[in-house]
């Protein structure tokens, strides 16, 4: 009996032996294909931004009110501005409405309506409309002349720069800029021109960050092309002006 229940202990032995050693192999295997599978995963590498940018879009215009609105934060408020610019665009190019007989027209209105509710208040048990003092201090009319000082300054260097003849590159840019502006100029009006600039610096920001992944794609290889671009013609163009040689070769 001792024999028997002996050799059936040893055989239930073996068999949980080899239970073992199949889960031990099991969870071997299996954590073998995970580790794999990780490595086939691609890491994820850190998301380039077009222009090299670090930081949200509504942090790099500032994160204020005039950041929401570009970015349409307040679809009511913003579509609102959107509107009005729009109307008065039309008023100017499509009705023919000059701007100085609006401003005057515009004057009228709020000066006549100002003047009969202020005079009609008292018989309607209404208070006269209250109108905030503007006055601007002398503190802020300096900060305004010291900025714009500082504009014209950087301004009439850049084009004393460019005139003196000692860049050409910067010279050719400036011609390029010049050229392209002059054909845009010519094809629009001002007023079209400015509208134009507005809808598309009100809007794009919007669009750019609902659709950021792909445009940040084309973007970069859009780059990329004129990078390529740009060193064929640097190669076979300004390369061989003797002004660029010699500043390359110092």
């Amino acid at each position: 009996m001792m024999s028997e229940s002996e050799e059936h202990g040893s055989l239930l032995e073996k068999i949980g032996d080899k239970i073992g050693d199949k889960i031990h192999e099991f969870k071997k295997d299996s954590s073998s294909s995970d580790s794999d599978d990780d490595k086939k995963k691609p890491h994820k590498s850190k998301k380039k931004h077009l222009f090299g940018r670090k930081h949200p879009l509504h942090n790099v215009l500032g994160g204020g009110k005039a950041a929401d609105l570009v970015m349409w934060r307040d679809k009511q408020k913003s579509g609102s501005i959107l509107g009005g610019v729009t109307v008065i665009w039309l008023l100017f190019e499509g009705i023919g409405y000059h701007l100085l007989t609006f401003l005057c027209h515009l004057l009228i209105v709020f000066l006549t309506v100002s003047f009969v509710w202020s005079n009609a208040a008292s018989f309607i048990n209404r208070s006269p409309p209250k109108f905030p003092e503007v006055i601007l201090s002398e503190t802020q009319c300096l900060v305004i002349a010291h900025v714009l000082r500082k504009e014209i300054n950087e301004a009439f260097i850049t084009l004393q720069s460019v005139a003196s003849g000692k860049d050409l590159k910067t010279y050719l840019k400036s011609i390029g800029v010049l050229w392209f502006i002059s054909i845009i100029g010519g094809c629009f009006s001002f007023l079209t021109l400015s509208y134009t600039i507005f809808l598309m610096a009100y809007t794009l920001p919007m669009l750019y960050e609902k659709y950021e992944d792909e445009v940040d794609v084309v973007g970069e290889k859009a780059l990329i092309e004129l990078k390529k671009q740009y060193a064929v013609f640097d190669e076979k163009v300004l390369s061989k002006i003797p002004m660029l040689a010699d500043k390359k070769q110092h």
